[in-house]
């Protein structure tokens, strides 16, 4: 595993032991940063079950102005301390070591907002999907959202994520063998001003 492009273009990342982290592949990694690419410069990146940190790293390699890490795992969190002193990345960056239902909580209240926010839970964590989606698409949810907000979750590409989360709507799906990745934006809104009438 290694970082793809940007500053620290083909440095190795470590990974923990075991099959409890899955990284997202260095190839689907590429994809979702081929299409998100005229954001990352200045963005504020979410990196939501981080893993070992390669998606947010990836994004601070291409300059991003900062990214949250938000990791429940030990072990994991671990690996994303050590990636990033590896990579002598010193500011630029958050940690959260707790839930992402509790982080998505304190970033709330903390008044920040995200221009682009990645999702990758364990792809049999239907609920997890269900939880931090349909939160990010409330009244409140929405306020962590930078304005033309991306939202993108990677999942099984068997299992179809639902076409809206509240005020989300899915507007592109890329898949890639076993992997997808389901991009959700925030549904415009029609002023009554707006709207036609039908004749």
């Amino acid at each position: 595993m290694r970082i793809i492009a940007g500053t620290y273009r083909s440095r190795p990342l470590a990974a923990p032991r075991g099959m409890d982290t899955r990284p997202t592949s260095d190839r689907l990694r590429e994809t979702l940063f081929n299409i998100v690419a005229p954001r990352i410069k200045g963005c504020r990146f979410l990196d939501l079950y981080a893993g070992t940190g390669a998606v947010g790293i990836e994004a601070l390699s291409r300059g991003a102005e900062h990214v949250w890490f938000v990791e429940n795992a030990a072990p994991a969190a671990k690996v994303i301390r050590t990636n990033l002193a590896s990579l002598r990345i010193t500011n630029g960056y958050t940690l959260e070591i707790r839930k992402s239902s509790a982080a998505l909580e304190r970033i709330n209240r903390l008044g920040l907002a995200a221009d682009i926010v990645f999702l990758d839970p364990p792809y049999e964590a239907g609920a997890e999907y269900t939880q931090t989606l349909e939160f990010l698409g409330s009244a409140r949810g929405q306020t962590i959202l930078a304005p033309n907000a991306v939202v993108v979750a990677e999942h099984r590409s068997r299992i179809a994520l639902s076409e809206e989360y509240g005020a989300l709507e899915r507007t592109r799906v890329v898949k890639q063998g076993d992997a997808a990745l389901s991009f959700f934006a925030m549904r415009a809104v029609t002023s009554a001003e707006d709207e036609v009438a039908e004749p």
